[in-house]
């Protein structure tokens, strides 16, 4: 757990937490913790028994606000693309007067980057770090949706080139995940819509309407995510029509081959019956001249065939 007082972007370490229990002079404090911090923080800040359980959870967690007497609670999912998998962390946030206190099972990268940006533009108030952080977390939804773009697109040119059984299961599993950021899509927009539109007492008026623009973004990526799914639909259009093109294809071949073989197999045929008296049978050069009939018929038949392309 990590503890600091910020004050117009600035940040100072403090030691003790009873220090935080009254607001400051100026500006607020941050408290950066892990579950396990949870069993100290709630007496001290009165976090709510119902919010503090859903924070040690194990299932995964729906974005959603509380409105408690002294606190907001509020879940946001982070989102992350690492080694091809996209993950979705849940980002807790308490919001006091004179405080903010996240609570993460994992660290995440909006945490990092918040800090640059609140000395930047020298933030002092708890609710304006929320509205900060709420954008970075929204922001990373549209570095990811770029980079699942570029994937639909790599898929769709391996599929044109050279269509593998293998890319039926990447078509399938990306499908799957991104049906499941969508549904999960969902419930955050509410969140950032209450956070819009709901009078609250512990966000100004003024950085109130800041989180419509937001909100706009959280539209935009969930109408993006919808596009994703119609473009998978489109991919397995697309793999099962080279698939049987590729099955055409092979058939063709096949049936050449064997149109090929049909006459010389009647040759064969003919001249392989046990009969004394057949013409040709005690020709000298009758094997070979067979033989030449044969080659040449399935020569000019492959040229033939060549020429109408067909094989």
């Amino acid at each position: 757990m990590k503890i600091r007082h910020v004050n117009a972007g600035v940040f100072t370490t403090v030691e003790n937490l009873e220090d935080t229990l009254t607001a400051p002079a100026e500006g607020f404090y941050w408290i950066d913790a892990d579950t396990e911090d949870l069993e100290l923080l709630q007496p001290v800040f009165g976090l709510h028994d119902l919010a503090v359980e859903d924070c040690l959870s194990e299932e995964e967690q729906r974005p959603k606000i509380e409105i408690y007497e002294s606190h907001y609670f509020i879940v946001v999912n982070s989102i992350r693309f690492d080694d091809e998998e996209i993950f979705l962390r849940a980002l807790n946030v308490f919001l006091g007067r004179h405080f903010i206190i996240t609570v993460t099972k994992q660290k995440l990268n909006e945490l990092r980057a918040i800090k640059p940006i609140l000395w930047e533009q020298e933030v002092s108030e708890p609710d304006r770090f929320l509205y900060l952080l709420i954008d970075l977390v929204v922001d990373n939804y549209f570095l990811v949706g770029d980079r699942i773009e570029d994937k639909i697109e790599k898929l769709e040119e391996d599929i044109l080139v050279h269509t593998k059984r293998s890319h039926l299961n990447e078509i399938i599993g990306l499908r799957s995940e991104i049906l499941w950021l969508k549904k999960m899509l969902g419930p955050q927009k509410e969140v950032i819509n209450v956070l819009n539109k709901k009078d609250l007492r512990l966000i100004d008026d003024q950085l109130q309407k800041y989180f419509s623009d937001i909100y706009e973004n959280a539209v935009k990526i969930s109408e993006n995510f919808d596009t994703f799914r119609e473009l998978m639909g489109n991919l397995r259009e697309a793999y099962q029509s080279s698939i049987a093109n590729r099955a055409n294809e092979i058939m063709r071949v096949f049936t050449a081959i064997t149109t090929i073989f049909i006459p010389l197999t009647l040759i064969t045929g003919i001249y392989g019956m046990n009969f004394d008296n057949m013409p040709e049978v005690h020709t000298q050069y009758g094997y070979f001249i067979v033989l030449g009939i044969m080659l040449t018929l399935g020569l000019g038949m492959f040229y033939l065939f060549r020429k109408k392309d067909w094989i």
